[in-house]
């Protein structure tokens, strides 16, 4: 039986070595390339994992980002939680992006 493949989506962490750290940067760059999204399709293409992409999208982030598509797609097994992949270790020189993200606020009523 084979295993399945899932991957990891790093165009936010990429965008950030370089520093762009708003979509909105991204978007002029694209169009210069002949790839016109709108600011919610470059948002999603940003925040959210694409489940579709097109290869001149792709070949379009490559030179903007002046980055290779393994900087940008990283193969997984699936099913293997985030934490634990975490815990197998990182790369060396790869940010958490996690640590970039405020953490939510949890309210705690007063038992007296």
């Amino acid at each position: 039986m084979s295993a399945k493949l899932d991957y990891q989506w790093h165009l936010r962490q990429v965008m950030a070595t370089r520093g762009m750290f708003s979509t909105t940067d991204l978007r002029p760059l694209l169009a210069e390339r002949g790839i016109d999204l709108s600011p919610s399709q470059v948002y999603r293409l940003v925040v959210d994992k694409p489940e579709r992409l097109s290869l001149r999208t792709l070949v379009a982030l490559m030179d903007v980002l002046d980055c290779r598509m393994e900087e940008l797609v990283e193969p997984v097994a699936a099913g293997v939680p985030q934490r634990r992949r975490a815990a197998q270790g990182a790369k060396a020189g790869e940010s958490d992006l996690g640590a970039l993200r405020p953490r939510r606020a949890r309210i705690v009523r007063d038992q007296g």
